[in-house]
């Protein structure tokens, strides 16, 4: 026998050899209890051979005998067999296909809609998001998922649907502003995602954790580094290091790739990695014209041409988000003092470089918006795949929750 298919509230362990409850021998196959959630269900094939001398021209129906405590319909399990009829040798080598299925079953009461969890609600209408570049690439496959599963829904985007966190902000904060809403009513049709927290000044604009987001500093390969302490990323960005020989690297002149003001990515960067100090002043306004043979800074607009100019241009140092930085091969990621950018670095507040992405409503948007069916959606199974691919975490998903909280605050650690 083998579980063909099961839940991923399912664990596999379940159904390993020497698991308490799992048997199988020559006539018999013992399952174990699984608790499973709504919607939770696992298959399992059994292929029935026959036994040495056996000489009925048929085999005996097998018996399956189960149940779902509490569950739907009467706690009763399917069962499917199969038998081929290709040829008589092929009909005594498998004798029947056992197809069972437990399906949504709840821990209590499962059979009754009270206090079950809503269904995904696929709302009509069109959603316009904005906000970091740095999370727009979850953004963008959530958006043609959802459009994917919610025929009647439309989530338009294009090149310049993300230009920064703060941007996104200011045009959520605009747009609601120019439809006059009263008080208590929100926008249905507009998100903006920030990596971390709002400043004051947009009252209306309401928070809600989506994921941890992990930030890390790039630099051009032959900077000749790795690793750099806290203290030296911190003399680096204060104009005090400008040139990668005084950490140990190689002898070429720092030049500092930063994304525009208003991104959430830099905004974090000055906070939590630089303890709260500016960036230097800019000494060219294109990456283009920065002199190879003297340290200097440049600004970009978005994550994909900071790390374009970073591999691009010798001695560079540029900070983006972990997912896109992995997925380009012509940069090397920085550990700081020795650590990289992982969950677990952030988790325990070894690694400093770390922000809570938080989506915006304007208002409290309509339950049956697709506003609020699209922030359903990141919350759903689906949707936190699609978080985890791009090396997000959900924060449901924490065993620290309080770090998503929704100022960013990390005293939450």
């Amino acid at each position: 026998m083998t579980v063909t298919e099961r839940s991923a509230q399912v664990p596999p362990s379940f159904f390993v050899p020497g698991a308490e409850g799992f048997e199988t021998t020559g006539r018999e196959i013992r399952l174990p209890k699984v608790i499973l959630n709504r919607r939770a269900h696992y298959k399992v094939l059994a292929v029935l051979d026959r036994e040495e001398g056996f000489t009925d021209p048929e085999f005996p129906e097998p018996e399956v005998t189960a149940g779902v405590v509490g569950g739907v319909r009467g706690g009763n399990i399917k069962k499917t067999a199969y038998y081929p009829f290709a040829s008589r040798q092929v009909r005594w080598l498998l004798a029947s296909l056992i197809l069972v299925s437990a399906t949504q079953s709840g821990f209590t009461l499962a059979g009754s809609d009270d206090g079950a969890a809503a269904p995904l609600d696929c709302a009509a209408g069109t959603l316009h998001l904005s906000g970091s570049t740095a999370f727009a690439p979850v953004l963008r496959e959530a958006a043609r998922q959802y459009e994917r599963t919610c025929p009647d829904a439309r989530i338009p985007l294009t090149a310049t649907s993300f230009k920064g966190s703060v941007d996104g902000l200011d045009t959520l904060a605009a747009a609601g502003a120019g439809a006059r809403l009263p008080d208590g009513r929100g926008l249905g049709d507009r998100l903006s995602f920030s990596d971390g927290p709002k400043s004051d000044g947009r009252p209306r604009l309401l928070p809600r954790p989506v994921a941890l987001s992990l930030f890390t500093l790039v630099v051009h390969e032959d900077a000749g580094v790795e690793d750099l302490s806290l203290k030296q990323v911190r003399d680096i960005y204060a104009g005090n290091i400008t040139n990668w020989s005084q950490v140990k690297g190689n002898d070429v002149p720092v030049h500092l790739v930063s994304r525009n003001p208003g991104s959430g990515t830099r905004t974090t960067l000055e906070r939590q990695v630089l303890d709260g100090r500016p960036l230097p002043a800019v000494t060219t306004p294109d990456c283009a014209g920065l002199d190879r043979g003297r340290p200097g800074r440049c600004e970009v607009g978005g994550t994909g041409t900071l790390l374009d100019t970073v591999a691009a241009t010798p001695g560079a140092l540029g900070h983006s988000e972990v997912g896109a930085a992995a997925a380009h091969n012509d940069v090397r990621q920085i550990r700081i003092d020795g650590f990289p950018a992982t969950l677990e670095g952030a988790d325990e507040g070894a690694y400093p470089y770390w922000q809570t992405e938080i989506a915006y409503t304007y208002g409290e948007p309509p339950a049956d918006s697709i506003a609020a069916g699209f922030l359903r959606y990141l919350a759903n199974e689906v949707g936190k795949d699609v978080i985890r691919s791009k090396g997000h975490r959900p924060c449901a998903e924490l065993d620290k929750p309080l770090l998503c909280r929704p100022d960013g605050s990390p005293a939450a650690r």
